[in-house]
């Protein structure tokens, strides 16, 4: 018996025509490594007190690493920053490697040249379906001018107009 809903290409389908920004979710490994994963299911939930929530595949590596850390970062890739959502979309084993970043206050990694970067403690999690819906207390961050990388019906977009 298949589960209820619409079958999973309907679903990328109907879901597609939603543009996002895309962001690339970083924190450290348990053994304290940096880690990160291209992400496009973020989303505002609260504004007091202001929270956010990511939604994470429970076969990733990141899944583990989230449960198991207390903070992470949100890194908003800007138009020219295709390659690092690339990358990160990968299944590769030091994604930073030869990238640009930083660590914040918390010795997090936040990625260089970002459109913006939104720092978080994690504060719940959830099960939902075959993925976890983390929670994230915003405590910090920055922003910059550049213009955003957009994800729209499969593929990459940049925002057009002024």
């Amino acid at each position: 018996m298949s589960a209820p809903g619409v079958d999973p290409a309907r679903f990328r389908q109907l879901l597609g025509r939603f543009a996002t920004g895309v962001t690339v979710v970083t924190t450290r490994a348990p053994d304290g490594s940096p880690l990160g994963m291209t992400a496009s299911s973020v989303a505002s939930v609260s504004l007091d007190p202001p929270l956010l929530l990511v939604c994470v595949d429970h076969g990733h590596d990141m899944h583990d690493a989230l449960h198991a850390a207390t903070e992470f970062v949100v890194n908003v890739l800007a138009a020219d920053q295709e390659a690092i959502s690339r990358r990160f979309a990968e299944d590769e084993e030091d994604r930073f490697d030869g990238l640009g970043y930083h660590e914040n206050k918390q010795r997090l990694p936040v990625l260089e040249g970002v459109l913006a970067h939104i720092e978080c403690t994690k504060q719940a999690s959830l099960p939902a379906g075959d993925h976890t819906v983390f929670l994230g207390l915003v405590i910090g961050g920055a922003v910059s001018d550049r213009r955003p990388l957009l994800y729209y019906r499969g593929g990459y977009a940049n925002l057009a107009g002024g």
